[in-house]
């Protein structure tokens, strides 16, 4: 009977650390698609002209800034959270200058962007490209000297690249 709860005392701390862990890398995963989901919203927001009798202008930055903040709203996420985060280098497409701007909500939008992987041999793909990032943080019950509970911050990045429409 006494070995029994002793091996319960060493095992079950164990157990509950993996069950933690898999809660909260569960969460972090929920996390990271939400924010890709709300980054593909923008870029197909941002990937879409006005309609041709209308002039066929391009979506307006603050338009993609409020399709992803709606986005993350709706899966109970922050917005006011979303932190700037600059694309992989872009290069212009079509000899059009690309336009990398940040818009109200820290939303980056780049336009006439050649996307990656650059295709087989002809004409380059353009499109738009959103880029955001959201900061995750988890706490463990007890704290890892010297980072205290909230020793685990990440940064979780979307990166969206999107054919235009135009």
């Amino acid at each position: 009977m006494g070995s029994e709860i002793a091996e319960a005392a060493l095992v079950l701390p164990i157990f509950f650390m993996i069950l933690l862990g898999i809660y909260w890398f569960g969460r972090a995963f929920n996390s990271y698609a939400t924010i890709n989901h709300a980054a593909r919203e923008g870029a197909l927001a941002a990937s879409m002209s006005s309609c041709a009798s209308c002039g066929n202008t391009q979506t307006s930055q603050s338009a993609v800034a409020g399709v992803v903040t709606a986005a993350l709203k709706a899966s109970g996420l922050d917005p006011g959270q979303i932190l700037p985060y600059a694309p992989s280098t872009t290069s212009s497409c079509g000899g059009i200058a690309t336009n990398c701007t940040s818009t109200v909500h820290n939303v980056g939008l780049c336009t006439n962007a050649q996307l990656t992987p650059a295709a087989a041999p002809g004409l380059p793909v353009c499109g738009v490209i959103v880029s955001f990032q959201y900061p995750y943080s988890f706490s463990l019950p007890f704290g890892l000297p010297p980072y205290g509970a909230n020793a685990f911050n990440l940064q979780l990045k979307a990166d969206v690249q999107m054919k235009g429409e135009y």
